[in-house]
């Protein structure tokens, strides 16, 4: 499957609080409720994916990364992304993540939602401390700077 052009438009009205995006980018929905993702299945067909962007207190946050076409896409500029993988290139799931501040204050939990092995999570700037943990109950720690402007992309590998 390929990503169509039209499917990697701007949206006209991308979320108040994001700032401008250049054209080649995946759309936030205009209510901010999502991230909409179009791509051309293998027959021709038009195939539409929406994530939900979800919110934990004061922080925004969604998951994606499933499959070819997931990965393939770029996504709105939240501050910091995190990339799950077992072994040399295996890609995780249902991964369990807590963000605190350098104080030990948890900022973030997002739950349930993180269904794909990348998480998109929009926190200010500063120095957190991250936690995930795979199904098995391992986990693997790291401190994370975040200095706008751009994303910062984290990569949590287990070694299988």
């Amino acid at each position: 499957m390929r990503l169509t052009r039209a499917g990697l438009l701007l949206a006209a009205s991308l979320l108040s609080v994001m700032p401008a995006q250049a054209a080649d980018e995946t759309p936030a929905m205009p209510s901010g409720e999502g991230v909409e993702l179009e791509y051309t299945g293998q027959d021709g067909t038009p195939i539409k994916t929406i994530f939900p962007i979800y919110q934990a207190g004061a922080i925004r946050y969604f998951s994606a990364g499933i499959g070819a076409d997931e990965r393939a896409a770029t996504y709105p500029p939240f501050p910091l992304k995190l990339i799950f993988v077992a072994g040399s290139n295996a890609y995780l799931a249902q991964v369990a993540v807590t963000i605190t501040d350098t104080k030990g204050a948890t900022v973030f939990v997002p739950g349930e939602q993180v269904t794909g092995p990348w998480l998109f999570v929009d926190l200010p700037a500063g120095t957190y401390d991250i936690t995930a943990i795979r199904r098995d109950r391992s986990e693997v720690k790291q401190r994370v700077e975040i200095k706008p402007p751009g994303v910062r992309t984290v990569y949590f590998r287990w070694k299988d």
